[in-house]
């Protein structure tokens, strides 16, 4: 059983995400934007160790909190810009599916917000980052990228079932049934 818990990093206004795994005592961290003694006792609070760090994309309010998660513990770093921690960072690349604190993690990446970024699997629930959000789609600099990400969140994300829950990196929790039917960027013009 796993359990999921919430962190706003006031300083960006990002989402950072603990997922718990309760069999084995393990945690995973999604975008450590700001790390607080609250996000540790989360962490630590039943006996838990940090097995990993699954990172969305390379901005700083969803990566900031990666050198001091370092000097306290040693997960493996996941990303997909070698950048975002050097030699410590595990690359992924594509999509695929790995093993992290006991948990299956599938990943998958959804160009256009960003080039490096990455949506993460973790049973019924998916971590986008700033891919997808409650209404919104990530930002992009060009209508080639704005093209690129609506025809992956399309191909990747609402091919999933309308009851599999999105944690995004900013606002509130959705649904892929919501976003599919109710979500303006996929609205007919």
């Amino acid at each position: 059983m796993m359990k999921i818990y919430f962190h706003l990093n006031i300083g960006g206004f990002s989402n950072c995400y603990i997922v718990i795994n309760e069999e084995t005592h393990h945690a995973l961290i999604i975008d450590p934007g700001r790390i607080t003694t609250a996000l540790i006792d989360q962490i630590e609070g039943g006996g838990n160790s940090l097995s990993g760090v699954l990172i969305t994309h390379n901005h700083g309010s969803h990566v900031q909190g990666i050198k001091t998660i370092l000097k306290i513990y040693e997960p493996k770093i996941f990303a997909a810009d070698w950048e975002v921690s050097g030699h410590k960072t595990t690359v992924i690349t594509g999509d695929g599916t790995f093993q992290s604190a006991g948990l299956t993690v599938s990943y998958c990446t959804v160009p256009g917000h960003t080039a490096d970024s990455m949506v993460y699997k973790i049973g019924n629930v998916l971590f986008t980052g700033d891919v997808l959000g409650a209404g919104t789609i990530g930002s992009t600099t060009n209508r080639y990228s704005e093209r690129l990400l609506r025809a992956h969140i399309t191909k990747k994300i609402f091919s999933q079932t309308d009851d599999t829950i999105i944690m995004p990196g900013h606002g509130p929790p959705t649904s892929v049934g919501i976003e599919k039917y109710y979500n303006s960027a996929f609205k007919k013009k």
